[in-house]
């Protein structure tokens, strides 16, 4: 794909959540449309995780990537299903995911176990996937809380946790957002076109 590069690398797992059902949106939206179970990204999206490298194996970790980048038809998919404003970008132009240029991700132990975070990626839970595919998002946006950055009504662990990952990726290259600790954006994405996807 043009302006994309397939990433691969032990220190880092792919682990794409909407090519499986437990997401959000309870459905493999990316392998409906063929995508699969991919890592892709733009490159400078790439060379900026693998300088995050040697801190991993100083530190005994792993990083999971739970998405990157995302084709627009996907995304399109992903808001039909939850139309709730401000969880997912509103059109793929505004998504960096549909750029190359944002990763959603964590830590891991070396076996691959996640560290504590004060939520799942997406801030997923079951109860709230069936609630929200019937359009009730009360309890969800409330949930949703303790995914910002700011977030301090959960344990120290995943305070630790949180704040490790956002001084490492920052470091690296990368801008956080206040409103989902799992999310980064390559610095500078505004300069960097949609990419549009084909097989």
């Amino acid at each position: 794909m043009q302006n994309l590069i397939l990433f691969e690398n032990p220190c880092f797992i792919t682990d794409m959540m909407y090519a499986r059902s437990n997401n959000m949106v309870g459905q493999d939206v990316y392998r409906q449309i063929g995508y699969g179970n991919k890592t892709y990204m733009h490159p400078d999206t790439a060379a900026a995780l693998l300088k995050i490298i040697p801190v991993l194996r100083e530190k005994g970790l792993k990083m999971r990537i739970c998405d990157a980048y995302r084709p627009p038809l996907a995304h399109r998919k992903l808001l039909e299903i939850i139309p709730l404003p401000g969880f997912f970008a509103a059109t793929p132009e505004r998504s960096n995911h549909c750029h190359g240029t944002a990763v959603d991700v964590c830590l891991t132990d070396k076996n691959g176990n996640n560290l504590l975070y004060p939520t799942e990626i997406d801030a997923y839970e079951k109860r709230f996937q069936e609630q929200v595919c019937t359009g009730d998002f009360t309890e969800f946006q409330q949930h949703l809380k303790k995914a910002r950055h700011d977030y301090m009504e959960t344990t120290a662990e995943a305070i630790k946790n949180r704040n490790f990952l956002k001084s490492l990726m920052e470091s690296y290259g990368f801008e956080s957002v206040a409103h989902e600790w799992w999310h980064y954006n390559l610095r500078g994405w505004q300069a960097y076109p949609l990419i549009e996807w084909s097989e």
